[in-house]
């Protein structure tokens, strides 16, 4: 089997994006998991001899000041995050992985979408459901709603959209190697709603999703009370490969309290793979080499993992049989 071809973007140059990068491209591991195309500041980075250095309009940029968000840098993101989808989609690379973004910045550079991933689907001009994934380790989440106000999170849901959450999870797990994924769905009141007393979202509209999804041929168990979905996934027996939840924070506070350095965030639902560490440009560290790699050594392993799928995807059939 021939080793995907990663696009790998060094990130924010203002943060600790270009760190992380060149550790990671100095681990062993990643050398041998992966042909790399680098996108990045030629002068930013130390490479090795398997890492092919992209030709494009930032190779030579400048350095930027560091811990500073502006037009400047969020335009060369802009630029670069461009030039990582385009290697995939137009098939010289299988997977897209960067390094962390300031959103502050990609909004002073041009970005006027909600976030990168909406951005990502309008220049592949993806019309269909997409939504951030949250990774840590063997355990993924979806979420149903993510960046509206909390106050709007109830009349935003519908089944249809529940439904959506969970098969795209499902079809993203079968794509970083899960060939029977089980997924748990989280309510959205306290203790589930008591049969109706606080809320009943749950039976209007979260069970019937849940439903849907069986009738798809999806093992998804729940509602479940959000705060004990997770537990049931991590200590039941058997667990759960995935958790479905109803808000941004429903999910995202206890993965970042499981492993805050740790996780991956990945761009479900899109035609192509792109993977990003969860945590954010740490501008109080930048430039003193204190930056952990690990969150960015694992968004590059599951990249490696969705790539080399995304890969045997695109061959004829009777190529890949």
């Amino acid at each position: 089997m021939t080793l995907p071809t990663i696009a790998l973007f060094s990130g924010d140059p203002a943060g600790i994006g270009p760190e992380l990068v060149q550790k990671l491209i100095q681990h062993p591991i990643s050398q041998q998991a992966a042909k790399i195309i680098l996108i990045g500041q030629k002068d930013s980075l130390h490479t090795t001899p398997q890492v092919e250095w992209h030709a494009w309009s930032g190779y030579q940029t400048p350095p930027f000041p560091q811990a500073v968000a502006n037009a400047d840098n969020g335009a060369y993101m802009v630029a670069a995050l461009a030039e990582g989808v385009s290697l995939v989609r137009d098939g010289h690379a299988d997977a897209f992985c960067f390094a962390p973004l300031n959103k502050s910045a990609l909004r002073m550079g041009g970005m006027h979408q909600e976030d990168e991933l909406r951005w990502f689907a309008e220049f592949l001009n993806f019309k269909g459901v997409c939504g951030e994934l949250n990774v840590l380790q063997n355990l993924w989440t979806s979420r149903v709603t993510s960046h509206v106000a909390l106050k709007d999170v109830s009349h935003l849901l519908t089944s249809q959209k529940v439904f959506e959450s969970i098969e795209m999870i499902a079809k993203a797990l079968k794509a970083a190697g899960k060939t029977s994924p089980r997924l748990a769905v989280c309510g959205l009141n306290p203790h589930n709603g008591d049969n109706g007393n606080y809320g009943d979202e749950e039976l209007t509209i979260i069970t019937p999703g849940v439903a849907m999804a069986h009738k798809a041929g999806i093992p998804a168990d729940g509602p479940f009370p959000a705060d004990t979905a997770f537990v049931r996934a991590i200590r039941q027996e058997g667990g759960y490969d995935g958790v479905v939840t109803m808000y941004h924070d429903q999910g995202q506070i206890a993965m970042k309290l499981m492993g805050f350095e740790k996780g991956v965030t990945v761009h479900g639902g899109l035609p192509i793979p792109i993977c990003t560490p969860a945590h954010g440009t740490a501008y109080d560290i930048t430039g003193k080499n204190l930056a952990n790699p690990q969150a960015m050594c694992n968004a590059f392993e599951l990249a490696c993992r969705m790539g080399q799928h995304h890969k045997q995807s695109q061959k004829p059939a009777s190529l890949a049989a």
